[in-house]
């Protein structure tokens, strides 16, 4: 994989068949215009988004070697579906079924977009999601939601992921607001068996209005979860994490080009070592971190 800023091509809508799901599959895939053994990212996005969002990172992670697959899963506002809808307290399993979906149909995938077929790797693939959209992916790596007995329910997790990032991903159930225990039941994790390697991304200044708890919420799928975890503690950082939904987006609090670059410059290096462990730039990108005078975050690793 090249070092270097390369072009894209990015093709959208492409339609993966979905019976049962009540629509089909949309999907945007992004890839480099040039280069071979191109490992896939698929990329979850937060409530409301869609396959549009997160061009920060999505067409970083493009140009820097990476496949990008992005659903758009049905909580979308693309979509209008609304919340008396009988999907509804299904669609965070459906939104984990539309990544395997993804999975299932990447031949496909990739013969749908210009130049792409042959050229990408399907043995290296990863997971990455913003807020719900990393509770989607962690499922994926082996994070499992707790009945209301508190016993662990259906291991969802996928041998195919190697790897996660996981960005502003919600912590344990035990503290929901009223709001959240009553509506989001889904919101009550374990992450004892969330096993596969993962960066995971916290804001320090991520107050949600979904936990009684303070920002360090969303440092509990690292304390909680088994090793071959790192740890990102973004300085100052709210719930977008500096903007990542997108260029200029109106609900980005936190605004802030040079922690969005930080964050495109570590997941990239995370992503490329995970992916292919005898590369060094993981290690080397930490290592500037630590060394940083004026740091944005810091990195703990288990």
């Amino acid at each position: 994989m090249s070092d270097s800023n390369t072009a894209i091509v990015s093709v959208k809508p492409l339609i993966l068949p979905a019976p049962g799901r009540g629509e089909d599959l949309q999907v945007r895939v992004s890839a480099p215009v040039t280069g071979g053994d191109l490992p896939v990212v698929v990329l979850s996005h937060g409530f409301g988004w869609s396959m549009d969002g997160y061009a920060p990172l999505a067409d970083h992670w493009a140009a820097h070697g990476f496949v990008v697959v992005q659903p758009t899963h049905l909580d979308s506002r693309t979509l209008g579906i609304p919340h008396e809808d009988p999907r509804f307290p299904r669609i965070w399993r459906i939104r984990v079924e539309d990544l395997k979906r993804v999975l299932d149909g990447l031949d496909a995938l990739e013969a749908s977009v210009p130049g792409l077929a042959g050229r990408v790797d399907h043995d290296r693939i990863a997971v990455a999601g913003h807020s719900w959209g990393a509770q989607t992916a962690s499922t994926l790596l082996g994070a499992r939601v707790l009945d209301p007995d508190g016993v662990p329910g259906e291991d969802l997790s996928d041998p195919r992921v190697k790897a996660g990032v996981l960005l502003a991903l919600t912590g344990l159930g035990d503290d929901l607001t009223p709001f959240a225990a009553e509506q989001l039941p889904f919101m009550r994790p374990s992450f004892a068996t969330m096993t596969s390697p993962a960066l995971i991304v916290a804001g320090d200044h991520d107050q949600s209005q979904l936990s009684t708890r303070g920002p360090d919420w969303f440092t509990d799928p690292y304390t909680y979860s088994p090793g071959d975890k790192t740890l990102l503690t973004l300085f100052g950082a709210e719930h977008s994490l500096g903007g990542i939904p997108g260029y200029e987006v109106a609900e980005t609090t936190d605004e802030s080009p040079a922690r969005v670059a930080l964050l495109q410059h570590l997941t990239t290096a995370f992503l490329r070592s995970a992916l292919h462990p005898e590369d060094t730039g993981w290690k080397a990108a930490a290592a500037a971190l630590d060394q940083d005078p004026a740091p944005l975050g810091k990195l703990q690793s288990k």
